[in-house]
């Protein structure tokens, strides 16, 4: 799907979600419903992150220049981090207005925020089924998605707290429903703040064991070491890789990194590498044991040295 198809998705849950939410915040003063009050706070996180998400697309789109050699991909990361930051300190105020309203409830006009509330669910569906009709491996849209998604089951919460208290006139079931959606703010913050952040840090993509991968290219003749081996995630769904490769005094070295690259290509989906396949000098070979890495082809590897047999990672 093309970036501007997904922008256009992404424009239209924008418009849905606006409207409503300046209609939510009147209907929420008029019936004093915290409830109907913190799910258009969190509309309007809904609406910044899908702004921030259509920011970071365009900044990604554009071409490496520069001191910039890998463009502004990480646009989308840093999009994706301010949405998780947004949601978690919102979750700290709701939290703390809906243990005041535990307290001391104030009367809440259950009909009026039962047909909001069941209004919101009709929005946020539209909004959730445009967002998903968008690129959700970029972390940019997958952050607003979850944005609309926390918000629908939000909207669920506060029509069952509007049905409770009009029926039974258990008022505090309003300031329930907020902690629920507290709750459910701070797992979506939580997981869009970690995943950013691992990418920051340059961590190798969750799903991918670097020791492992390591442990494979060697296995493959006529490899005799892997070391240096660094992996880690340019932006959603780009990982890279690079290594020093190291292969008998025989054995031809353009081949090997032709293989290799189809290796991972293949059985990792890493088709962004750079090995640096050299041959292993002949006293490597019979000295040192494997994983020592005094007796590394570099003095001084990063991270584990890969050989074959059993070896420290």
């Amino acid at each position: 799907m093309s970036a501007d198809a997904d922008r256009r998705w992404l424009a239209i849950a924008l418009g849905l979600i606006g409207a409503f939410m300046a209609i939510e915040v009147v209907v929420g003063i008029i019936a004093q419903s915290l409830a109907l009050i913190s799910d258009a706070a969190h509309m309007l996180t809904d609406a910044v992150s899908i702004v921030l998400a259509l920011i970071a697309m365009r900044l990604a789109a554009r071409p490496a220049r520069g001191g910039y050699t890998f463009g502004l991909k990480r646009a989308e990361i840093l999009s994706a981090q301010a949405n998780g930051l947004t949601l978690l300190l919102l979750a700290v105020w709701l939290a703390y207005e809906a243990v005041q309203r535990l307290i001391d409830p104030p009367p809440v006009a259950g009909g009026l925020v039962l047909v909001t509330a069941l209004a919101g669910i009709a929005v946020n569906v539209a909004a959730a089924w445009c967002i998903s009709r968008a690129n959700r491996s970029s972390l940019a849209v997958e952050g607003a998605y979850q944005h609309v998604l926390n918000d629908l089951f939000a909207f669920i919460g506060t029509a069952v707290s509007g049905l409770i208290v009009l029926t039974t006139g258990f008022v505090q079931a309003d300031a329930i429903a907020t902690l629920v959606v507290v709750a459910l703010m701070v797992k979506a913050g939580y997981g869009l703040v970690r995943e950013s952040g691992r990418i920051f840090l340059e961590a190798a993509p969750a799903h991918m064991d670097p020791n492992a991968v390591g442990d494979r290219l060697v296995a493959h003749p006529p490899v005799t070491e892997v070391h240096d081996l660094h992996i880690w995630t340019i932006t959603s769904g780009q990982a890279a890789l690079s290594a020093h490769v190291l292969v008998e005094p025989a054995g031809d070295c353009h081949a090997v990194r032709r293989d290799l690259e189809r290796l991972l290509a293949k059985e990792y989906a890493i088709t962004h590498t750079t090995l640096q396949v050299d041959h292993a000098q002949e006293a490597l070979l019979t000295v040192g044991r494997a994983g020592d890495p005094a007796g590394a082809h570099c003095a001084d590897a990063h991270g584990p040295v890969h050989r074959e047999g059993p070896h420290d990672h």
